[in-house]
Order: structure tokens, then C-alpha cells, then sequence
């Protein structure tokens, strides 16, 4: 870490101690001295925190390196969101929040790093070798956009808010803070309840930061179309509800000479234009109402932008490889329904879902199948477990699947016909075992007479045709499946509560994975509502192996651990995997310039700038009717 030198030799120099003790009194100078009573020589105050090594970027670095420093400022982006929206308020579990809304960060992280987080709202940051605690310097310049200054006081609200208030997934992530306390007139510090967590002063610093002289007089609680104060680039200039959102970026803007923030927030407005649906969308996208899309559908990329403006090159059409980690999409079994509680049934089902025809018929051939919940990165499980990973399970050998440690985890195959024969049979062997038989065509309980029937919650209607085929096999097996296609409030909602029994869903995951997993698997999470472990996952042999990811002390641990980890899921058969590409696909009008480099996590348009020159020459292609 390139640290600035020892805790004490900086006060020293900068006089904070002084200051501290004639501004905040003897109490904040008794919880410094705590701070001190560590070893000068194991303390660290820097610009930027690694989870593992160094940081990439020194203490005066200019810039990101996927950016364009001299990026001019000016233009609009018009962007595009399927469905609606009725909050502002992203950070709890009722509403539907707006696209682009958010608070700024103690810290922001760089996108050509693992896990790197370098000083926003904070100048400094400040640990012990054990990580036990984090201190966190506010920048003197830092500003609400009503022109008061970001506190401690705001921090602490923040935390305390968050935690109490927000989403279920806040108290998790934050379930190891033991206190936050002022010990500066801009120092805050968070203690922790366990030390050698490595990315807890990084989870921290991803903290939104909360104004409380706003909201102490609000109800936090209720969703709100009453634009919130912040204090980031960008604020809310006007809205029409469930339809549009115009952002503006603030002139004065306090952050915008740091190093982190160069070469970014380019446009003077992004406006987000919401529409019924992808299809909706994508007309808009070509008719130009909206200048850059993210295409997600390989059916609609393949066949629906064959158009004029992609054939002579005003709206661009691309594939930008990545590096990012591309986790898991999969059809997700709700465990706490009885019908999906065995293991073979589970693994029944994913016999008669047929990739390898989808991909053909469905996707143009234009996916791979995922076979990891860290997908697309060196995290994912590979071959039988060797080495370190292998001791690391050897002492669950009786409570994980046998297969844990002979088999590398491939998912049911077919020869993409369209009729998985082979498939079937091994499903309806699977069934029988876990007491289920076929009587008039129809698969019954063997002990009960129920009939196996379930339903599948999906909010797009571009899955519907991915889902047909897959219930069609599930018929074949005497199951029926009922489709069941909500709006996106009613999605949100039943997947809250977990009410659904089988849905197809994503999680995300970084390089880097940590305490966000306890929310993913963890055995508190199953049973909190508002979580994200959608399985219901209940084991302890996982509870374990996040424990020892959370802690692992460097990147080579966190890697095997992280193998481990995804190995266990995997046989535990709580989903049907699903596809990824290593690629984005994008579409945009040639109005616009970006960096030379694209960042290995992939595109970012924060980067990109608005082009005067290419959009006058869009503008006389346009009148020339092209």
C-alpha cells in the first residue's frame, strides 16, 4: 500500500492533533489516542485501499487510464428504460426507483482492478494491519448541492439509516460494524466486530453517503418522486413520473477537479426516456428518440436492426469483449417450496432444459453455457478440486455431494435436436427415486396422488419464448408449468417475499467476491425477506466458506476459497444454469467519442463525450434522407 507514512508522523505534519483537540474537546482526543494506542509502524493512511497488494494508481495520479482526460464537457445523451419507475429513493424496498438516481460514495472504485476503492467524499483513509478499524478524512471542499458541507454527522446518519431503514441487503452487508464514531472535526471511524476481514474498510468506503439535515425532518421509509438533495456530478432537473427523468450536470460540482472524477461526467444532460418494453425500446432507438442501447436479447441483434442507418453507419452496431466476471443466469429453484426440497428432483428438471437446442435455434449460436456462479473469470470452479481447495473441503467430505470431489460440474447436454430422449429418461429415473410416478400421462406423488405443477414467474416478455420449449419437455415428463408473465412492480414485490416457486434471475458477481455473498447463500439470508438468496440456500458448509472468503488474507486463498464455494453450489443443484457472453453488444448514434481503451470490466458511457463535429455531420446525413 502506498501509504502517506505513519499515523503519527502525519498528524505530525499536517497539525491535525491540534486542531482536533481545540475544534472537538477531550472526548474526540481520548478516542484518538485509542486509534494511536496501535503501532505507528502498523498503521496506514493512504489515497486508496486494495483488497489484496497495491493499488494500482499512486497517491498522484491524474487519471484513469480508460478514460480521455481532455474529454470535452457539453451535449445530451438520451438513453433508454423498459417499464417504469415511482421513487427516487433506490436504497429501500418499497417503490420502483428511477434509472440514474444515487448517492455519492466515501470512496470510488477504478475499473481496471480487482477491488481497488481510491478517496471521494473521503482524502484519506486510514487501517491497521488486521483491518480491525478504518478512519475515513473527509475532503474540507466536499458539498451537498444547497452549498453545506458533507459532515461526519452525515456519515454516521448514513450508516445508522441504512442499516435500520433500508434494504435487508444493507444490514447484512453492514452486520459486522461494530460502531462508527467521530474522532475529528472530518475523521470518522469505523469499528469492527471481527478483525482480519479485509474488505470490510472497503465495503464501507462503498457506503452511500446520506444528508441528514434533509432527511431527519422525511420519512425514509416511503418511496418519494420528490428529488432527494445530493451532492454528485449530476442532479434531477425534471421528471414527468413513470416517463422521463432529465438529469443536469452541476456547474460547481465540488469533485470535479479530483483524479477520479476526470475525464468522466461529460454530458451537460442525460435524459432517460421509459418505455413499455424492449420492443417498444428498440424502435425508439432506431427511429433516434434515444442514443445508446445495450442490446441483452441475441434474437434481437441477429435479426431486428437491419435497418438503414446501421447499414450506412450512423447508428453504430458493435461487440466489445470484456473481462468482467459474468456470474450466474439461471432458472432458480425457490428451495422452501416442498415440491423443489430434493436434490434429485432439482436435478430432474435441469435434464429437460435443452441448451444446446436453444442456443441454435433461439440464440444463434451466440452464448455459452454457464457452468459456474463465477462465470468468465479465474473464480470458477474447474476439473475435480486439487491442492489447496481440496484440503480446504476435505473436512465437509460427509456434508457435501460426493461428486464435490469426483466430478467436474458440467451441466445435462444434447445433441440440439430438439427431442432430448436421453434426457427424459434420466430425469424420470431422477423422479422415480425421490417418489414420483407417471398415472395417466400425468407425474404424481407416489405416496399423496398430488400432480407436480408449478409455475414460473418471468417480468420480460422476451423470455416467454425460451420458457415454451422448456415447458414442453416438462410435459413430456407428466409435469405441468405454468408461465406467469407480472409487471415489473409485482415481480419486484413477489421476489421480495420470495413467493414464487421457480424464476429466472441473475446474480451479478466481482472479482473480488466477499460479505455481499452472505446476502447471496447465507443461511440468515434465506429466511430475511428482501434478501437476494431467491434458493433459500440453508447450509453450513456454505455459511463456512464465505466465512473463509470473507477472511482469506490474500489473492490466492481468496481464489481457491472462492473455487470451493462455487463447487458446493453447484452440486447442490438450486438452479438450472443459464448462458453468458464475454462480450457487450452495443448500438449508439455516431454523435459521440470515447477512449481509445475500454476498461477490462467493459463499456462505460460515463466515459464517452459528446462529439459537435460527428453530430452536425448525423444531422446532414439525416436531412440528405439517408
Amino acid at each position: 500500500m502506498r501509504a502517506v507514512g505513519p499515523l503519527g508522523a502525519c498528524r505530525g505534519r499536517t497539525g491535525l492533533a491540534g486542531a482536533i483537540l481545540a475544534r472537538v474537546g477531550v472526548v474526540a482526543l481520548l478516542a484518538i489516542a485509542f486509534v494511536a494506542g496501535a503501532s505507528a509502524e502498523d498503521i496506514t493512511r493512504a489515497h486508496a485501499i486494495a483488497l489484496h497488494g497495491e493499488p494500482k494508481y499512486g497517491p498522484d495520479f491524474s487519471h484513469f487510464e480508460y478514460v480521455n482526460p481532455d474529454a470535452p464537457k457539453g451535449g445530451t445523451m438520451h438513453l433508454g428504460v423498459a417499464g417504469s419507475f415511482d421513487s427516487f429513493n433506490p436504497y429501500i424496498t418499497r417503490g420502483n426507483p428511477a434509472a440514474g438516481v444515487g448517492a455519492e460514495t466515501l470512496t470510488v472504485g477504478s475499473e481496471d482492478e480487482p477491488f481497488t476503492r481510491y478517496g471521494l467524499i473521503a482524502e484519506a483513509i486510514e487501517w491497521p494491519a488486521d483491518r480491525s478499524w478504518v478512519i475515513f478524512t473527509l475532503r474540507p471542499e466536499a458539498r451537498w448541492h444547497d452549498g453545506a458541507p458533507i459532515t461526519v454527522d452525515d456519515v454516521i446518519f448514513s450508516f445508522e439509516t441504512l442499516k435500520t431503514k433500508g434494504q435487508p441487503f444493507f444490514r447484512f452487508y453492514y452486520a459486522s460494524i461494530a460502531r462508527v464514531e467521530q474522532v475529528g472535526e472530518r475523521r470518522v471511524r469505523f469499528v469492527f466486530k471481527e478483525a482480519g476481514n479485509r474488505e470490510l474498510p472497503l465495503i464501507v468506503g462503498e457506503m452511500p453517503i446520506l444528508p441528514k439535515h434533509y432527511w431527519q425532518d422525511r420519512d425514509f421509509e416511503r418511496s418519494t418522486l420528490e428529488p432527494p438533495l445530493s451532492s454528485g456530478p449530476y442532479r434531477i432537473a425534471s421528471f414527468e413520473a413513470g416517463r422521463s427523468v432529465v438529469m443536469e450536470r452541476v456547474a460547481d460540482y465540488w469533485g470535479a477537479h479530483l483524479a477520479v472524477n476526470r475525464g468522466q461526467n461529460n454530458f451537460d444532460r442525460i435524459q432517460y426516456e421509459y418505455f413499455r418494453d424492449e420492443t417498444v425500446l428498440r424502435e425508439a432507438l432506431k427511429a433516434g428518440l434515444i442514443d445508446f442501447r445495450q442490446e441483452t436479447q441475441a434474437k434481437a441483434w441477429a435479426l431486428d436492426y437491419d435497418v438503414p442507418p446501421v447499414r450506412d453507419g450512423r447508428l453504430k452496431k458493435e461487440v466489445v469483449p470484456h473481462g468482467r466476471p459474468t456470474g450466474m443466469q439461471a432458472f432458480v429453484f425457490n428451495t422452501r417450496r416442498p415440491l423443489f426440497g430434493d436434490p434429485r428432483v432439482r436435478l430432474a428438471l435441469s435434464y429437460a432444459f435443452d441448451f444446446e437446442w436453444t442456443n441454435r435455434v433461439l440464440f444463434f449460436g451466440t452464448y455459452k453455457r454457464t457452468d459456474s456462479f463465477f462465470s468468465n473469470s479465474e473464480l470458477a470452479a474447474r476439473g475435480t478440486p486439487e491442492g489447496g481447495e481440496r484440503t480446504l473441503l476435505e473436512p465437509f467430505r460427509a456434508q457435501v455431494p460426493a461428486e464435490v470431489f469426483t466430478h467436474a460440474f458440467q451441466p445435462p447436454a444434447t445433441d440440439g435436436s430438439g427431442w432430448p430422449r436421453a434426457n427424459l429418461e434420466r430425469a424420470l429415473a431422477l423422479l422415480k427415486e425421490s417418489g414420483w410416478q407417471v398415472k395417466d400421462f400425468k407425474l404424481v406423488n407416489a405416496a399423496t396422488g398430488a400432480p407436480f405443477r408449478f409455475e414460473i414467474l418471468i417480468v420480460n416478455a422476451g423470455f416467454e419464448r425460451i420458457m415454451l420449449p422448456f415447458r414442453r419437455n416438462l410435459a413430456r415428463l407428466g409435469i405441468e408449468a405454468d408461465i406467469r408473465l407480472v409487471d415489473e412492480s409485482q415481480y419486484i414485490n413477489r421476489l421480495r417475499a420470495f413467493d414464487f416457486d421457480m424464476a429466472m434471475l441473475v446474480w451479478g458477481q466481482s472479482e473480488s467476491p466477499g460479505n455481499e455473498q452472505r446476502s447471496f447463500w447465507g443461511s440468515q439470508a434465506a429466511v430475511t425477506e428482501g434478501s437476494r438468496n431467491y434458493a433459500g440456500i440453508k447450509d453450513p458448509v456454505v455459511d463456512r466458506l464465505i466465512d473463509l472468503i470473507i477472511t482469506a488474507p490474500d489473492r490466492e486463498s481468496l481464489v481457491e476459497r472462492t473455487r470451493a464455494l462455487d463447487r458446493v453450489l453447484l452440486w447442490g443443484h438450486y438452479v438450472i444454469p443459464g448462458w453468458h457472453s464475454a462480450a457487450d453488444r452495443i448500438l449508439f448514434w455516431d454523435r459521440f467519442g470515447r477512449p481509445a481503451m475500454t476498461a477490462p470490466r467493459g463499456v462505460s458511457i460515463d466515459t464517452w463525450w459528446f462529439d459537435p463535429a460527428k453530430d452536425k455531420a448525423l444531422q446532414r446525413l439525416a436531412t440528405a434522407g439517408r
